[in-house]
């Protein structure tokens, strides 16, 4: 591109168009802030405001996930910094390319005290990058920036600007964005892959988050069809082997759900898996684990006896003539199995209560198949076992970190990208209340959203856990929340139900609704602990 001048917010905003990010979110403040609120504008980047900062990040988080490139957003100085650390942090955790733009102090106001924190030092722990873009650096930090948020693994970078700076006028031009180059592994490796994969006659394939884009898919599901092996997906790879599809063997937690799936199988062919995903607990398995995956993987949980890394659609190609012609499944065992872990997840009906597996079959017999966001809590065991989805990035959900407070942010982004199409939203009412301001985010982008809450007016997970340890259920009681009348008074459509009947109707009568729609399910949380134990043991 040939220079020209301009400001050096258009010019950090030009960057931003250079990879990809489709719009900028943020709860901004002065300085920087509305400097590139204003350059966006005019380069046609949309802002989107959110109530919180961490939310910002989430939403940005969502779209980055959908769409394969970085999402963008900013925050002010000092308290902005200290509030969007949850949402950077989830974004470390779960792998996700995010630039994230704070204000800080000129130069000249170094000294002063007011709302001052050594940010580098906040951010360097959750980031790839973190960096002050000074008039004197732009070049080496821009430069530096996007090279570390390009490569392998994905993850945020962090740029601290003052206002002083993103004003002053630039004549560069923006920081080049290429492709990273992904590593590849020699033939020593490929021989031990070979001997190994030689001797798998029941392999499984364990489907983690870095597989997440189609044609890692579509290739996963031809070796499935081909070969005869069943696919584990984690929690955020749910979709990539689709739950209709024939050799679809569940979820993959490190927990009890998946056990007798793997007791039954001679190895595991690792695709993008990354332990993060994984409970943190001990690894019972010691059947082979052979790894491709794009990037290398630092973890000790798992012993991986081979790993190739590099461009995985390629890999999987590659290992097509390492396998055995089909393999010693047999697709009537692999159903069987699965349709035993669903039934784990499907708890006897309490007469006249609303239980949580059924809140997610009756939304699914009429939204199965849209994307669906999840939040942390014990509503999320019944949600990521029972969802019908059918693609990559059909299911949103914070695993690496497990945050609360992540369902509806992430709905946002990730509708704002197809307007369109209604996106279901699965949260319980603890992990609401932590971000409710995000209910008049939603309302003023007027978004086709179906929120429904899990209203048991407890912290179930936890409460469950103080049970367990035969501790008093202390510090755990929300109380009741009308939640019909919340919606109503933040714009919304409310509804509520304490029945299947009910709930059934609710989504009927709201189905046509162009915007968002709130439904709170009085659901009993009695079955929530038979749920646990059936997953996790």
């Amino acid at each position: 591109m040939a220079e020209k001048v301009m400001t050096m917010a258009e010019r950090v905003v030009q960057l931003l168009g250079d990879l990809g990010v489709q719009r900028l979110f943020g709860m901004p403040g002065g300085g920087s802030n509305a400097d590139l609120i204003e350059a966006a504008a005019k380069l046609g980047i949309p802002f989107s405001l959110a109530h919180s900062e961490t939310a910002s990040a989430m939403m940005a988080i969502a779209q980055a996930e959908i769409s394969g490139k970085p999402g963008a957003c900013i925050a002010t100085l000092g308290p902005g910094v200290a509030s969007i650390m949850n949402g950077v942090a989830q974004a470390f955790l779960d792998r996700v390319p995010l630039i994230v733009i704070t204000d800080c102090h000129p130069e000249s106001l170094r000294h002063m005290q007011h709302q001052s924190l050594c940010q580098h030092n906040l951010f360097a722990p959750v980031t790839k990058f973190s960096a002050e873009v000074r008039a004197t650096n732009v070049e080496d930090v821009l430069s530096r920036a996007v090279q570390s948020l390009l490569a392998p693994p994905p993850g945020p970078v962090h740029l601290d600007i003052s206002g002083e700076v993103t004003s002053s006028m630039s004549e560069g031009t923006t920081a080049c964005a290429q492709a990273a180059h992904l590593p590849s592994s020699d033939c020593d490796v490929y021989r031990k892959v070979q001997q190994i994969l030689g001797q798998m006659h029941r392999p499984v394939f364990f489907v983690g988050l870095a597989a997440r884009t189609q044609e890692i898919s579509t290739g996963v599901q031809q070796h499935c069809e081909s070969f005869g092996i069943p696919a584990l997906v984690t929690y955020k790879a749910k979709g990539v082997a689709p739950d209709h599809h024939r050799w679809f063997g569940g979820l993959l937690t490190n927990g009890a759900l998946e056990r007798e799936v793997l007791e039954r199988a001679d190895g595991f062919i690792a695709v993008g898996l990354d332990p993060v995903e994984l409970l943190p607990k001990v690894w019972n398995y010691s059947q082979p684990v052979v790894s491709i995956s794009a990037w290398h993987i630092d973890q000790q949980q798992v012993p991986i006896a081979a790993e190739i890394v590099g461009d995985t659609v390629e890999l999987l190609q590659k290992i097509t003539a390492f396998l055995p012609k089909r393999s010693d499944w047999s697709q009537s065992e692999v159903a069987l199995l699965l349709e035993a872990q669903r039934a784990a997840m499907r708890p006897a009906n309490i007469d006249g209560k609303l239980t949580p597996h059924r809140v997610v079959e009756v939304v699914a017999g009429v939204y199965g198949g849209s994307r669906i966001s999840v939040d942390a809590g014990a509503h999320m065991f019944p949600v990521m076992c029972l969802w019908p989805a059918k693609e990559p990035c059909g299911v949103l959900i914070s695993n690496g970190l497990s945050t609360m407070a992540f369902a509806l942010p992430a709905a946002i982004g990730a509708c704002l990208l197809n307007p369109s199409q209604p996106i279901v939203v699965f949260t319980g009412d603890g992990g609401l209340l932590m971000c409710l301001g995000e209910l008049r985010t939603a309302a003023r982008e007027n978004l086709p959203l179906r929120i429904i809450v899990f209203d048991d007016s407890v912290l179930s997970l936890i409460k469950i856990k103080q049970i367990k340890r035969q501790y008093r259920t202390n510090g755990v009681t929300i109380g009741a929340v009308n939640w019909a009348d919340l919606a109503s008074s933040m714009g919304l459509l409310g509804r509520t139900a304490t029945n299947e009947d009910e709930l059934l109707t609710c989504l009927r009568e709201t189905a046509a609704c162009a915007g968002t729609v709130l439904i709170a399910a009085k659901i009993s949380e009695e079955t929530y602990p038979e749920t646990l134990r059936a997953l996790r043991g």
